[in-house]
């Protein structure tokens, strides 16, 4: 069993009020396309992020730490989503491309085809692990788990689940409202594919944001809601909210960082990536920030504004090593692989 440190709450800064945080310090997030900022800040001394909006706390925090050493370095995190960021990421304007991509997911075999054909080659990192929280509002007291086959009725593409009595014998009758992320998430593509057997399969009548604060907001105020999302954010918010079990055949578990750690949470654990395009590695601010993201890792990814799991040093290792030969490609070789068989598959490789 792999030791993880809990980081008390106290000092705790949510992700709203870390974005004006570090919107003050210097580090930008996201809003104007790269040639503009290139034109204000200096061009190739600026690091430009993008993805996952998942994944973006950690980069964030990571940015500001390395701000902290490297003033004169700027680092903008954007969070378009997972599949948004690959866009951007593989943009045939060398100009708009971004220089690394936070994602949730794997790369898919389509993005990877894209990259050959623009000439772009690519380092995947591991980075973290997270569990995708189901969660309901904490008025909610008739329900305390729900199985796969209940998920996957209330999301099959063709669902007519639209009340809490047709989930569940027992369960009241009051309204279903759904909630979750929107098309270009990797949360989304994970969630579809481990509940409903294939990415972006989900009926599409609910309420949809690639910000997961928006999410928390609607659920907070509405009894019959539910919604998926980054257990981070449930942590965050756990006041207002209500976290679910998910039973996979073998009773209900709760995400938390030893279920999610060992696997056990499954199958809604999954780990966390940097994706970086190899030829700015030529460029000596891009290697700094990356060694430093490495070397700090375990602190970035379980300070008290991310609050993700750690993975095992042995996986910060073989990053560093991916960094330092240049290797390039993917170790999946098929769809998402949960974090129980991440190390083999970068041991391997």
């Amino acid at each position: 069993m792999w030791e993880f440190p809990r980081i008390p709450h106290e000092g705790f800064m949510n992700r709203t009020t870390l974005t004006s945080f570090l919107a003050a310090g210097g580090i930008l997030l996201a809003g104007c396309d790269r040639s503009d900022r290139a034109a204000t800040s200096g061009g190739d001394r600026e690091i430009v992020i993008d993805g996952s909006s998942t994944v973006a706390p950690i980069s964030t925090v990571a940015a500001e730490l390395f701000a902290e050493s490297h003033p004169g370095i700027q680092v903008s995190v954007g969070t378009s989503g997972t599949g948004g960021g690959f866009k951007k990421f593989l943009d045939a304007d060398p100009r708009l491309r971004t220089d690394i991509n936070n994602a949730s997911r794997p790369i898919k075999p389509a993005e990877i085809e894209r990259a050959r054909e623009i000439g772009i080659e690519f380092i995947e990192l591991p980075i973290a692990l997270d569990g995708i929280a189901v969660v309901v509002n904490p008025r909610n007291d008739f329900c305390d788990h729900l199985t796969i086959a209940e998920l996957r009725r209330i999301w099959a593409p063709d669902s007519r689940v639209t009340n809490w009595k047709d989930v569940r014998d027992g369960f009241p009758d009051l309204p279903l409202r759904l909630y979750g992320p929107g098309t270009d998430s990797g949360t989304f593509d994970y969630f579809t594919e481990a509940i409903n057997g294939r990415e972006k399969v989900s009926r599409s009548d609910y309420q949809k944001s690639e910000d997961d604060n928006v999410l928390v907001h609607g659920v907070s105020g509405d009894r019959g809601a539910l919604v998926y999302f980054g257990f981070a954010y449930y942590e965050e918010n756990r006041d207002k909210l209500k976290l679910l079990g998910v039973d996979a055949g073998e009773g209900p578990v709760r995400p938390s960082t030893a279920t999610v750690r060992d696997g056990s949470y499954r199958p809604l654990s999954r780990p966390l990536f940097l994706y970086v395009n190899a030829e700015a590695l030529n460029r000596p601010e891009i290697t700094d920030f990356l060694t430093f993201y490495l070397d700090h890792a375990r602190h970035i990814v379980e300070h008290p504004r991310v609050m993700y799991v750690a993975l095992p040093d042995e996986l910060y290792t073989a990053a560093r090593t991916r960094i330092q030969k240049r290797i390039t490609g993917t170790v999946f070789t098929q769809p998402a692989s949960g974090p129980a068989d991440l190390a083999s598959l970068y041991r391997e490789r």
